[in-house]
This record gives C-alpha cells, structure tokens and sequence, in this order.
C-alpha cells in the first residue's frame, strides 16, 4: 500500500479536454429588437435641465388617486388582506375586478382577462393571432411601439392613412378587394395617438363588416377613451358585439402606469387562446395591484367616474391652454385642431419652406422637447413629417405658457 506524504506538492493534474464553445450570439428575435430610432430615442432629449418636455402620455400626478390608494392600503391590511394579496393568483384575474369591469363594459366577464398594463395586452394580441409573416393592417402615422410589437411575431405592417375621423376604412376595403389578406387591423379609435382624432361611429360599423367578410380581428386600443373633454362619444357597442375584435385598455391614464394594470375584452373564442398563451408568459398580474385596485373600485360605487370627471376638466383646460398660447404667439404658423380628449396636440406647419428637423434642433436647444411627427409615419403618404406632437397632460400652466415661448423663438 503506497501512502501521499501531506508534506509532498500534489502530482498537477491531468489537463481538462476543451469546452465546446457556447453561442453568446443573440436570437434572431433578439437581434429584430433594434434600440429606438426617433421616438423613445433618449439621444434626442435636451441635455438642459430646465427643459420642459411635451413628450409622453403621462396623466398628472393630481389626477392619480394617491391618498385614496393610502386609504385603500390600510383598508385592505386592517381587513386581514394582506398575506393573500402577496400570493400567486389566477391567469384570467380577479374575478371581482373583472366583474366590476364587464358590468361597466357590458360584456360577460369571462370575456374580460387582466393584463399588466395596455403594451401587455398588445403583446399578447398579436401574439395569439399572427404567424410569422403574417400582414397586419396599422394606421399611418401610427402610436409607434405597436410596431415593435409586431417584430416579436415577425409581422409586416400594411399602412393605411388615417384621417380626422380616424383610420380611413374606404382605403382599406380597397386594399382588401384588390386582393390583401391580412391577420388584423390595429387602430386607436378615441383621440388616436398621435393625430388626436376619433373613428367616426360610421367608420366602426364599416370598419367591423369588413373584419366579418374577410375574417380579420381588429385591434382597438383604447387607452384615452375615458378622457372625452368635448364632442361627442362615438360608441363601442359595435365593438363589443363582434365576434372580430380585440378591445385593449388600461388604467394607466387614468389610475397610473405604475400600478401596470390594464385589460382586454376577448372575442370568446379567444378567450382560452390568450390565457393558454398567458399561462407561459408572466403567469397572471400583480396579485398586490389587482387587490388594491379592486378594493378602491368596488368599496367606492361612483368613485371612478367623479375621479374622471376632474381628470377631464384638469385636461379640457391644459389642451385649451396651449391652442390659445400657440395661437397667440405663433399666430398663421401652425395649422391646430383642438382636441376633444386624450393628451395629444397634432399640429401642422404652415409654410412649407420650414424645415421641421431645424425647427426641432433649435427647439431642443431652447429647452422645450416635443416629438416629431415623422417618428409616427408607418409608410409614405402622409404629411406626419411637418406635424409636432405636443403632449400636455402632465405640464402645468406655467410649463406650457414657457414651452410655447421657447417654441416661438425656435421659429425666428
């Protein structure tokens, strides 16, 4: 028997074979993802820090619920909720949440299925309908993240032009009989982003017999519909009723996009589709957010809509602030629409001989960010690229009088 004296360096050991090496190589849908280009580009923000950016979507922070969250909070734990609300919960959501949503949509709330937020409920969309390749039918100019939407499924985008009452469907029921098939169609029906436009009621009905006769699904996102300052509500019953149509929400403009809870009102022949898609994803929402948010809608009948009706009045006013400020101090130098809800103003340069990229570089450099329109445009066609989206949610009156008189001295 041979002993290892302790005392002695151990024999080196033999060399290990060579590793096959692994890919660090991104997918392919990994590498489709290409960082943001124009709208979303943080390169493009002005570096001052007294910038006033009319930028986002963003509702303002006292049009949220804060103290009455703070309420709710302790309702909740005082009620011996607080361990269940930090448990796992059903993919299809709360099922009083969903109620309160179907009683207030008019639908069966099975058809009703909680999501993280609109984007969540885009993605899931698109998801369960498209195949690779597969065309889908989207508004030029067109809110521009459904685009990136469409590159997890590795769909192509058919442009359609949008006009002031919203997608122009003669267009597309051209399109469609000169022989285009496509998946889906996706538009944003109220105070479209970013035209600031609504589909007329006229246009939902044409616009869902064609969906019925050549067996698409449209995609209305409708995440500003509860913010109608003006004019007339142009319906979504007509939504509601087809069997072709994937209706998508959210409480972010409305309650927050932090709490990242939103919904979709399913066909019900999607309905299982979605949640077996869902079930492999993120499992189900915040089972924290959807007790909170329950808690606040249910306890409080009437609430929500009182809380809309000053969100409402709080933005009537900032929109009538800044077409008044824009008039007045860029008078003849933009042709304006004055919107009738939703964050959004989409004006349009008057004189063609304005160069829109100059206009916006000496805009940053003032301190005032807005986007530019031609981030938005889907295709060619449109006059998005002498457009300014202004947003004017989230600014105060003081912010949108300076914002404008930075603007104007971008002009000269």
């Amino acid at each position: 028997m041979t002993l290892t004296d302790p005392t002695l360096p151990a024999s080196p050991a033999a060399p290990a074979a060579p590793l096959t090496p692994i890919s660090l190589t991104p997918s392919a849908l990994a590498r489709r993802l290409t960082a943001p280009k124009g709208f979303g580009d943080q390169s493009l923000l002005s570096p001052r820090p007294d910038a006033i950016r009319l930028l986002g979507g963003i509702p303002d922070p006292s049009a949220l619920p804060l103290d009455e969250l703070r309420t709710t909070l302790g309702e909740v734990w005082d009620a011996g909720g607080a361990a269940a609300s930090l448990q796992y919960s059903g993919s299809h959501g709360f099922e009083g949440l969903r109620a309160w949503i179907a009683e207030r949509e008019g639908v069966d709330p099975r058809r009703i299925l909680i999501t993280n937020g609109g984007m969540h409920g885009l993605s899931l969309t698109v998801q369960a309908l498209g195949e690779p390749g597969a065309v889908v039918a989207v508004d030029n100019p067109v809110y521009p993240l459904f685009l990136r939407t469409l590159e997890l499924i590795g769909a192509e985008p058919l442009p359609v032009p949008v006009e002031a009452d919203g997608l122009d469907v003669e267009h597309l029921a051209r399109r469609l009989a000169d022989g285009d098939r496509i998946a889906a169609v996706y538009t944003v029906p109220d105070f479209h982003n970013p035209s600031q436009g609504t589909l007329s009621a006229e246009k939902r009905a044409a616009l869902v017999e064609l969906a019925a006769r050549y067996g698409f699904v449209v995609i209305a996102d409708d995440p500003y519909r509860e913010l109608r300052f003006a004019g007339e509500d142009q319906g979504r019953r007509v939504f509601f009723d087809s069997e072709h149509v994937v209706h998508v929400n959210t409480f972010t403009k409305t309650l927050g996009p932090g709490l990242r809870l939103g919904w979709l009102v399913l066909p019900e022949h999607l309905v299982d589709a979605v949640l077996r898609l869902r079930n492999r994803q993120d499992s189900h929402s915040s089972t924290f957010v959807q007790t909170l948010v329950q808690h606040l809608l249910v306890s409080r009948p009437g609430w929500f809509d009182a809380t809309l009706a000053r969100a409402r009045d709080l933005y009537r006013h900032r929109a009538e602030l800044l077409v008044q400020e824009l008039e007045a101090r860029l008078p003849g130098r933009l042709t304006i629409t004055a919107p009738e809800g939703g964050f959004f103003l989409w004006p349009l340069l008057a004189d063609p001989a304005v160069d829109a990229a100059g206009l916006h570089a000496r805009a940053v450099a003032a301190g005032v960010d807005y986007q530019q329109g031609e981030f938005f445009a889907s295709g060619p066609g449109t006059d998005s690229a002498r457009r300014l989206r202004l947003a004017y949610g989230d600014r105060t009156d003081a912010e949108l009088r300076t914002a404008v008189e930075r603007l104007a001295a971008a002009f000269d």
